[in-house]
């Protein structure tokens, strides 16, 4: 039996960092992010969807949808958001789905599934462990300024969007605090993993 463990933060919060540690631990990590990023490639059944109803506007020069303009729309405007994720999860969690299942035909004694929206998705019940990355809101919010170039108005309405991460923290079967150093979150992954016999 594969243990599926759900791996889960907020924007900005160091998710990509810890999904690069257990990649170099050797452990499976299927990333909803990467894997929303295929589902939407031109010719993808997400991609003409979404084409559909968000119009050509939202295309670049060589057709391929332009996610700041699409981010733009979407995060203003809660019914528009809806009806993108209506498009964009099923595809994604079909995706993730079948790679999971290749996984655990191959053997793998663990597989995690990178999720950003896995408790406001509603997904936690899709997995046997949820790993959440915790970082306080001031830090999110300097991260997430640093990283994308936004303005505080910019990024408090980016993190406002989502759960707040303090409410998440009920949903995990564990957390790790990624407001320190990088050998800090290293050494709390290293614990987390070898306390579920990985």
């Amino acid at each position: 039996m594969s243990l599926i463990i759900g791996l889960t933060g907020g924007i900005a919060s160091g998710k990509s960092t810890v999904s690069q540690m257990l990649t170099e631990m050797g452990i499976t990590v299927i990333d909803a992010d990467v894997e929303s990023r295929l589902a939407v490639e031109k010719g993808e059944k997400a991609y003409n969807d979404i084409v559909r109803y968000f119009g050509k506007d939202i295309l670049d020069e060589n057709g391929v949808i332009n996610r700041a303009k699409l981010g733009a729309i979407i995060f203003n405007d809660e019914e528009k958001r809806l009806v993108l994720n209506s498009i964009v999860h099923p595809a994604v969690r079909e995706r993730m789905e079948e790679k999971k299942e290749q996984a655990i035909q191959k053997g793998e004694k663990v597989v995690v599934l990178d999720i950003p929206l896995l408790i406001e998705g509603e997904n936690q019940y899709s997995v046997d462990k949820i790993l959440l990355i915790y970082v306080d809101e001031e830090m999110q919010l300097r991260r997430l300024m640093e990283r994308n170039h936004f303005s505080v108005e910019e990024a408090r309405s980016r993190i406002n969007s989502q759960m707040p991460l303090k409410e998440k923290v009920k949903h995990a079967d564990k957390v790790i605090d990624n407001n320190g150093t990088i050998e800090e979150t290293a050494e709390q992954v290293k614990k987390i993993v070898s306390s579920w016999g990985i």
